[in-house]
């Protein structure tokens, strides 16, 4: 698929159909947040692939309920790793960089998903501490976003956008 075709075609989907996403799909799709650029090259971020229905569940319920995040087949949680990036960057590593890391590895991975027909939402609105758990990870580990995969059950059209003139401003 051609690129910008690619991020024309992209839509936030919170109704997935059942059918499983295949295995080598989900690898592209890690494959590719791999890839993503990240502040010193450290890639300050984790990636957890929660399958479990009852993992969805417990982050379904993390984020405030929104439970098309329980039934889509696939759950990416993007969290911040600060100790890959404080030795290098101290505190700005820890605050900022590690954060930018996840979110660009989370852009990719939605981006890649779409390339390989399947759906996403980015989903920033959950309780982070019911998050963590439902995830399983180990402290100093801060999840920024999740992310379902799977194929779409909805098909929305595309979202209003800013006019370019408001939104992009010469310095």
């Amino acid at each position: 698929m051609e690129f910008y075709d690619l991020i024309t075609k992209r839509r936030s989907i919170r109704a997935y159909s059942p059918k499983p996403v295949e295995e080598e799909k989900l690898q592209r799709v890690l494959e590719a947040t791999n890839r993503a650029p990240s502040a010193g090259n450290l890639q300050a971020y984790e990636v957890h692939v929660v399958r479990d229905a009852s993992r969805r569940e417990a982050l379904a319920r993390a984020a405030l309920w929104q439970e098309f995040i329980a039934r889509a087949p696939v759950v990416l949680v993007f969290s911040t790793n600060p100790s890959r990036a404080a030795g290098r960057y101290g505190e700005r590593g820890v605050r900022l960089y590690s954060l930018q890391d996840a979110t660009i590895a989370c852009t990719f991975a939605m981006l890649a998903a779409v390339a390989e027909g399947l759906s996403t939402v980015w989903v920033g609105a959950f309780d982070d501490e019911k998050a963590h758990r439902a995830i399983g990870s180990p402290a100093g580990i801060q999840p920024v976003a999740i992310l379902p995969i799977g194929y779409p059950a909805e098909a929305p059209g595309q979202s209003p956008r800013r006019r370019l003139s408001d939104l992009v401003h010469e310095a």
